[in-house]
């Protein structure tokens, strides 16, 4: 490790000291858009002549004339703290999933199934400015990525879940006929077994009609592990568990699909239909070691869990949309989501009590349903050039059943049913949410934007887990936001911005139904959780090509997890719940740079996290900052190949009532294309030294729990894209309704 922090140190210093001498190379190629512009001769060429097709009469006169274009900029820095990713045209989009390119952004981390932002905390994902739920984000095709945003400061016209928000733009397109291609992936990791992707995009457009489809299918192997020790050393009250989980899942039909139409009545005038869905149907073996010891002495636990469960999610969209001469545009949506969740495990259960052997067998079957329905509109008026009114409003209304049986027996044979461990859940929600934003201008150098959002929440709960419990609860709020940016000079930017969120439990985790791990251990859901809300302030700086930022976060009631004690002595619980508030300070550097050869992109922050809580008996921990640094440099050797060297680190940390250990990642990847880029060729190797793990410590209820997490990261793969066709136009603009909902309905 120390090796590898010396390494990423000496990479930063090295392209951080060359920036400058790289600074009077790149001047001539220098230019304010988001891509470089052709140079001729050491000079810019003027942008209504860039598409200009030389006149056969006068090729004797400009035939001495050279044409160099540098490369595509990977990273461009706003002066409102966002950044935008560019993913067309570089190593980026030879990521298998849109989970693994995001995990390669720089200022974002992916782990146990969530996005954050440096700094900022837990992202929702918007797709073409419309907010999608994880399902949607996973089936999207890498092959149709532009670019990424990453909105750290997000207005009131987002929604107010989360507390960062990352846009994903797709491909546009200017000439109609037939496009499309096909992705084929094979990934072999030592850990985790072998995957293969099959990814296929297709794109038709004529006259004012448009269509989209694309499917994917993952087929193979996939592993997780986690080891887990629980010590209460008081020894009246001894007890020491070490807990070994191993998810070794066999992915029988992981595929995603969908189609869209289109009808153009102008350009800027348009309805769409779109349909979409995604089959997960995972099996494997999941098994579970737990070696307890206390005072009545030795004992031991062998769970397997024989996997069968099946996901079917459905999304229908309905659209229109207008943009006038103007500029002023009008949107108008409808969407219907239907999740369906089947569970059919059966548990395999040996144990060893006190030199006793017996065995049980186990069902758990679970049948879930959530269906949301929302309509929204939002309206967007240009006043004049510098000068915007945004309204919006939206209805959601969603609703979620589900039923646990859980069945054991001694022979395999006869089987009961076990009261404490089955229980029936239905949950109902209402919300309505409206929101007003105003852009404007103080003076030639500072403008602003200003907006409130309010959003108003009804819901109702019944569960018989635990006994009968109903809940019903109606709550309001209000989220301002404030923006002002600061344009001092050509070199000098800045900007101030207060934004207030929330984050609403997922519905899962207000379920309390239970997912059986052994005995003593049981994952369940928390009907009592509170939302968590945000209020952020942030101060950035742009120098040149430099970006700093620093900022403070305040949390109240955020949402964690922990292992609690459950009604027996060994028994233990993972359970989300809320703590009492949190506090987060941050400061970042940031410096990229294009050359026709090497790009690359760097980041350097640092992050201090407190978190408070005195209902659940956490043991408290000096606080200690974690400092995250990435760099990502691509080199292309004569036109032949491109190269990619990715690496981010970050370092332990302890945010007052628990310790996180450091994790970090290397990747290298190779690529070539051929028959004029129609086939492109990739070979990466991903995490090369296996350095990716989550673990850390906390003490809650007299208990220190200790967690190591392992993936299936260190693989090697081998990508084949061919792209088909005759277009170099799709006019289908597909936009959905944003929502929120659908984020926590995993």
């Amino acid at each position: 490790m120390r090796f590898l922090k010396w390494v990423i140190l000496s990479v930063f210093f090295l392209i951080f000291s060359s920036i400058e001498i790289n600074a009077q190379r790149i001047k001539n190629v220098k230019d304010k858009s988001y891509y470089s512009d052709d140079v001729i001769l050491g000079k810019k060429l003027p942008k209504s002549a860039q598409d200009t097709v030389i006149n056969k009469e006068k090729e004797h006169n400009e035939l001495n004339e050279v044409v160099i274009k540098s490369q595509a900029s990977l990273l461009k820095y706003g002066a409102n703290g966002n950044i935008d990713v560019n993913v067309n045209g570089t190593v980026l989009a030879t990521s298998s999933s849109v989970s693994e390119l995001l995990g390669r952004v720089p200022n974002v981390v992916v782990a146990d199934g969530e996005i954050s932002v440096v700094g900022k905390g837990e992202a929702i994902i918007y797709l073409n400015g419309v907010l999608i739920n994880y399902e949607r984000f996973a089936a999207i095709p890498v092959s149709q990525i532009q670019k990424i945003e990453v909105i750290s400061n997000p207005s009131a016209r987002y929604d107010a879940e989360g507390k960062a928000v990352i846009n994903i733009i797709t491909k546009k397109k200017s000439e109609s006929g037939m496009m499309g291609a096909v992705n084929q992936h094979v990934t072999v990791s030592k850990f985790g077994g072998t995957l293969y992707n099959t990814l296929l995009d297709f794109n038709y457009s004529k006259g004012k009609f448009s269509f989209v489809t694309n499917y994917g299918l993952q087929l193979g192997r996939n592993r997780e592990l986690l080891y887990t020790t629980r010590t209460r050393p008081d020894p009246d009250d001894f007890m020491k568990s070490e807990l070994t989980t191993d998810w070794g899942r066999r992915f029988n039909n992981y595929s995603n699909f969908g189609f869209g139409l289109q009808y153009n009545f102008s350009p800027n005038n348009y309805i769409s239909l779109a349909y979409s869905g995604n089959v997960n149907d995972l099996g494997g073996i999941t098994e579970s070691r737990n070696s307890i010891t206390n005072n009545s002495g030795k004992s031991f636990y062998a769970t397997d869990v024989d996997r069968n469960d099946v996901l079917l999610n459905q999304f229908i969209n309905l659209n229109y949309n207008l943009t006038t001469s103007k500029g002023s545009t009008l949107f108008i949506g409808s969407q219907f989501s239907n999740y369906n969740q089947t569970i059919r495990d059966f548990i395999d259960e040996n144990s060893e009590v006190e030199e006793t052997d017996a065995e049980r067998y186990l069902k758990n079957d679970v049948g879930s349903r959530i269906n949301i329905i929302a309509v929204q509109a939002d309206y967007s008026k240009k006043i004049n050039e510098k000068t915007k009114l945004e309204i919006g409003a939206k209805f959601s209304r969603a609703t979620i059943n589900s039923g646990t049986d859980f069945l054991i027996s001694d022979d395999e044979i006869n089987f009961e049913l076990d009261d404490e461990l089955s229980s029936d859940f239905e949950y109902n929600e209402k919300i309505a949410a409206a929101y007003l934003n105003y852009i404007g201008t103080l003076n030639e150098k500072v403008n602003f934007s200003l907006g409130v959002r309010g959003e108003k929440t009804s819901y109702d709960l019944f569960t018989d887990a635990n006994g009968t419990q109903k809940f019903d609860k109606s709550y309001g709020n209000f989220f301002p936001n404030a923006l002002l940016n600061f344009n001092l000079s050509e070199d000098w930017k800045g900007h101030f911005s207060y934004v207030s969120r929330i984050t609403r439990p997922r519905y899962q985790a207000l379920n309390p139904y239970v997912i059986y791990q052994d005995p003593f251990t049981t994952i369940e859901g928390n009907p009592n959780l509170l939302p968590e809300k945000t209020h952020a302030f942030e101060i950035g700086a742009m120098y040149k090509k430099f970006d700093f930022k620093v900022g403070y976060t305040y949390k109240i009631d955020p949402i964690s997890a922990a292992a609690l004690r459950g009604d027996t002595p060994n028994s233990y619980i993972l359970r989300a719940l809320n703590l009492e508030k949190g506090h987060t300070f941050f400061a970042s550097l940031s410096r990229a740079f294009n050359i026709k050869w090497w790009n690359s992109v760097n980041t350097a922050s640092i992050t201090w996290q407190k978190s408070v809580d005195n209902f659940y008996a956490f043991a408290f921990s000096p606080v200690e900052p974690q400092i995250y640094l990435y760099t990502n440099n691509t080199f292309t050797i004569l036109k032949l190949f491109k190269l990619q060297l990715l690496a981010w680190y970050l370092s332990d940390r302890s945010y007052g009532l628990g310790n996180e250990n450091g994790r970090s990642t290397i990747t290298l990847g190779i690529e070539r294309n051929f028959f004029k880029d129609a086939l492109k060729l990739n070979f990466t190797a991903n995490d090369i030294f296996h350095k990716f793990m989550v673990s850390g410590d906390y003490n809650v209820g007299q208990t220190q729990i200790y967690y190591h997490r392992t993936y299936s990261t260190d693989y090697f793969k081998l990508i084949a894209t061919y792209n088909f066709g005759d277009s170099k136009k799709t006019t289908y603009k597909k936009t959905e309704v944003e929502q929120s909902e659908n984020s926590r309905a995993r």
